[in-house]
Formats: C-alpha cells, sequence, structure tokens
C-alpha cells in the first residue's frame, strides 16, 4: 500500500501541535513496557522483555516511506493528499498545512532517536527509547510519531520476548534431560504465518522467533532479516526448514492407500535427509502401530528420519498418552510410546530415552507456553529426552497477544516552553500505578548488569540509550548475528 506516511496517526494527533503551549520549542518522549500482568508466561519467565525492531522501524518506515511518499514527491501532490484527508474527516481548513508545508522544505525529518542495543532484555518500566525533535519548530513531530512507532514495534518485542522464553524452556529441559541442545536450535518451529494479522505482522513476528531459534516455515520473515538486519543466508543459517506434506497430499492419495503414500514420500520422492508426515489425517494410532512397523525397513534403511506429525487432539495427552482411557488403547500409549516400542533408541548419560534416529516427532497444533511445558514435564516424568520432539510454534502462541501484554506505551517526560524546561508525568489517581509514568529528562544505566531507569535528570551523559536514527539518517546498525550473539 502506497501510504501518506502524514497519515499514519489518529486523528487526534493531527492538532496537537496547537494544543501544547505556546513557544513550545521540544517535546521529549519514551516507549517503555509498563506491566507484565498480562503476559504470557512459564515457568521460567524472568520478567524481562526483549527489546527488537526499531531498525526495522527506522529503515522501512522513517526512511523509505517517508522518502518515497513525502520528502521525493511534490509537495503540492502530498500536501493536497494530506488536507483531502484532514478536510474530509474533521471538517474544511480544521487543520492547517503551513507546518506540514516547512517539514517538506526542510527536506528530512528532524528528529533524534535514542535506544538501547536491540536483542537486550530489559525489566518493566525500563524505557527501550527515547525520542525528541532536533528543530524547534518541528516539536510537533515527536508525538505525531506514537500511534505508528507503537504500531510497529509492539508485536517484534512481544513475540521476541515470548521466543525467548520458549528458548530458556527448552534449554531447561534439555540440560535436565541430557538432550541435544544444539538441536533446541530448531526444536521451536514458526507456523505462524498463516493466523497472522497481515503480511508484516508475520514477517516482523518470525523474525522476533529467528532471534531464538532457526526454524521456520516462514518464509518472507529471512527475507525482512536480509533486507532489514543485515542477514546473508549464504554465508549464515538464517533460518531452515523441511520437506512436509499437508493434508491435502494424503487424501488426494487416498484413505485406503495411506501406507502407499507414507512409501512413495519415504522411498521415492525424498530417500534421505529428514521428512515431516502429517499422520493424523484419518487415524495417527494407526499410522503409528501398524504402518510405521510395516515401513520399518525402508525407514531404516533411509539416510535421514522420519518425522511423524499429529496435528489434532490434546497436545500432551497425543504425545505422552491418554490416561484416562484403557491401556490396551493405542491412545494410552501415545505418540512416544509407540515409536520407542517399534524403533527403539538409546539410553543417554542422564538416563533418559533417546528416540532411534531415523524417527521423530513434530506437533503444531494450539501450542503454548504452558502446553510446551506440560508435555515437557511430562516426558521428562517418562523417562524421555525432551529433545525427542519439535514444538510447531503458531498463530495461536503468537498472534494471541495485545499491545497490553507487556503495557508497551509511548509518553511524554519533558519539554521545553519559551526556554523554560518542564518535566512533566501522568498519574491517573483511578490508576493501580501501572500508567504512572517516568519524569523529566530519562537516564538508563547498568547496574550489576541490569538496566535501571533514572529519571528526572538535569542532562542524559552517560546513558545507555545511545542514537541510532538523526535528522533522517540511521546512525547505528544492528545484524542478526551480533543479535544472536547477545541472546
Amino acid at each position: 500500500m502506497n501510504i501518506n506516511p502524514l497519515n499514519c496517526i489518529d486523528f487526534y494527533k493531527a492538532d496537537h501541535r496547537r494544543q501544547y503551549p505556546e513557544g513550545t520549542t521540544l517535546v521529549y518522549s519514551n516507549f517503555t513496557p509498563r506491566s507484565d500482568r498480562l503476559a504470557l508466561k512459564s515457568s521460567v519467565y524472568d520478567g524481562k522483555v526483549v527489546f527488537f525492531g526499531l531498525q526495522y522501524f527506522i529503515k522501512s518506515f522513517l526512511i523509505e516511506t517517508w522518502n518515497k511518499e513525502f520528502f521525493n514527491k511534490p509537495k503540492e501532490e502530498v500536501i493536497s493528499r494530506y488536507k483531502r484527508r484532514m478536510d474530509n474527516s474533521l471538517g474544511v481548513d480544521a487543520i492547517a498545512v503551513d507546518h506540514v508545508e516547512a517539514l517538506h522544505d526542510l527536506g528530512y525529518l528532524p528528529i533524534e532517536i535514542d535506544a538501547l542495543p536491540e536483542g537486550s532484555a530489559v525489566n518493566m518500566k525500563i524505557p527501550v527509547l527515547t525520542i525528541h525533535n532536533t528543530k524547534d519548530e518541528f516539536f510537533w513531530l515527536t508525538n505525531y510519531f506514537e500511534s505508528v512507532m507503537s504500531n510497529m514495534l509492539w508485536k517484534p518485542c512481544t513475540s521476541a520476548t515470548t521466543a525467548r522464553q520458549y528458548r530458556m524452556l527448552l534449554d531447561k529441559y534439555a540440560k535436565e534431560t541430557g538432550g541435544d541442545e544444539g538441536f533446541v536450535d530448531f526444536q521451536a518451529h514458526d507456523f505462524s504465518f498463516r493466523g497472522m494479522s497481515g503480511l508484516e505482522d508475520a514477517c516482523l513476528s518470525g523474525a522476533g522467533h529467528l532471534l531464538f531459534f532457526k526454524g521456520t516455515d516462514t518464509v518472507p520473515a529471512i527475507d525482512l532479516l536480509e533486507d532489514y538486519y543485515g542477514a546473508n543466508s549464504d554465508e549464515e543459517l538464517v533460518g531452515c526448514s523441511v520437506p512436509a506434506t499437508e493434508h491435502s497430499v494424503m487424501c488426494m492419495g487416498t484413505k485406503d492407500d495411506e501406507i502407499g503414500t507414507f512409501r512413495r514420500l519415504i522411498t521415492e520422492l525424498y530417500p534421505s535427509g529428514i521428512v515431516s508426515i502429517v499422520s493424523d489425517t484419518w487415524d495417527l494410532w494407526k499410522v503409528l502401530d501398524e504402518y510405521a512397523p510395516a515401513l520399518k525397513n525402508e525407514i531404516e534403511a533411509r539416510d535421514g528420519k522420519v518425522v511423524f506429525r499429529p496435528d489434532s487432539g490434546n497436545p500432551e495427552d497425543i504425545i505422552c498418552g491418554d490416561l484416562n482411557v484403557p491401556v490396551d488403547n493405542h491412545a494410552y500409549k501415545g505418540c512416544l510410546n509407540l515409536l520407542w516400542e517399534h524403533f527403539g533408541g538409546t539410553i543417554n548419560d542422564e538416563g533418559y530415552k533417546v528416540l532411534n534416529p531415523k524417527v521423530g516427532l513434530i506437533y503444531g497444533d494450539s501450542i503454548t507456553l504452558q502446553r510446551a511445558e506440560a508435555i515437557l514435564r511430562r516426558m521428562k516424568d517418562m523417562g524421555f529426552a525432551s529433545t525427542n520432539i519439535v514444538f510447531g510454534i503458531g498463530s495461536f502462541t503468537y498472534q494471541y497477544c495485545t499491545r497490553d501484554n507487556f503495557g508497551f506505551a509511548m509518553k511524554a517526560t519533558y519539554g521545553e516552553v519559551k526556554g523554560e524546561a518542564r518535566s512533566i508525568y501522568k498519574d491517573p489517581i483511578t490508576d493501580s500505578g501501572t500508567k504512572k509514568s517516568a519524569k523529566g529528562l530519562l537516564k538508563v544505566v547498568k547496574r550489576d548488569g541490569e538496566y535501571v531507569l533514572i529519571d528526572s535528570c538535569d542532562n542524559t551523559e552517560g546513558t545507555e540509550l545511545k542514537t541510532v536514527f538523526k535528522d533522517g539518517t540511521l546512525r547505528v546498525s544492528h545484524t542478526l548475528s551480533k543479535l544472536r550473539e547477545g541472546n
């Protein structure tokens, strides 16, 4: 969509320029996660949120979109387009345009963004960035960006934070059960693309996932990291996947010859390597207890792994066994026990079962942090290493969230009016304290390895918030490899 960046606001922003006190020359704001009361949590949650997505916002919106759709277009065209939108919705001449004409004449965005390094994990109420105008007459620009900045940053931060929790959880159980810790890179696989709220949303969320894992089916997330975060898939593993079937493939092979479809897949199409086969199109238990052992010779002869993919039911019971059904029922044993029964494996140094490397499991339906943890806990209790399973992490995890999960908000804390410094803050008497803002100029410093906020400062010297964008130019560039190193 060729959108006019001037229109990337809530309507009420349009006239705030006149509402500030006469003589205002500076507005200074911050973007901060305020509360994790509604956050998705597991037992490993440490109260921190991951800061990610600013570089994409700067390159894509502040530079590419503003240059293409504003500064590089004739002034008359962009002003006319903006005025038409305001006139038709707020009333003719309700919003003046002289300040917008002056911005076009200037030729760049006179703002400065100072931020923590992307990939940083911060506690609640620690600002991840501050933003202010660099020329007096454009004080109105600072909070003009509030809506779009919040819109484009809360999701990649939230998804990266969620991915970090999955990583911490999987690392924990891999260590406890003697699993292959290197395999954890691929143990959470991004299945979310089709369930996200738009292409950009899927790309940003998928990129957040790839800060902590390398398994993904969201192809354009890799493109985003190459285009905006210096990744290079020729030189590093940005993200990867394996050949996999879907239900239409299995159905077209017919129910009566489902075993034939399995045989064709593992011997003709993919005689080597990993192949993932959806296994519950009709009868998962028949696949695992009849077809799999019937194909055992072909499976074990392959130079690779056949991964069985259940795709419906209660994930915990499907994988680990349903203890509420008769013991002679296939479902009582569950997928892990059936594969161990038919293919065996080894016992690792910690005393946990590791499936025969010729077979594996992936489950990708409605996985949450809580469900993943419950499955891992049961696997441990059953004597299985945690790395016998791969989780497909879908939109039930990455889309079932809002800006309120971590209370992200952009608020002004300082300004200058006719040369007078004004420390400002909000503290609603009707609120629980969540919405109470910091005050004045802000510093974020490190103490004992943790970021700490100091507000009401006389200056910002010594802050960890470094200038990353100023006057239309990106000043600091992060790469995916550096972000991953920091994690």
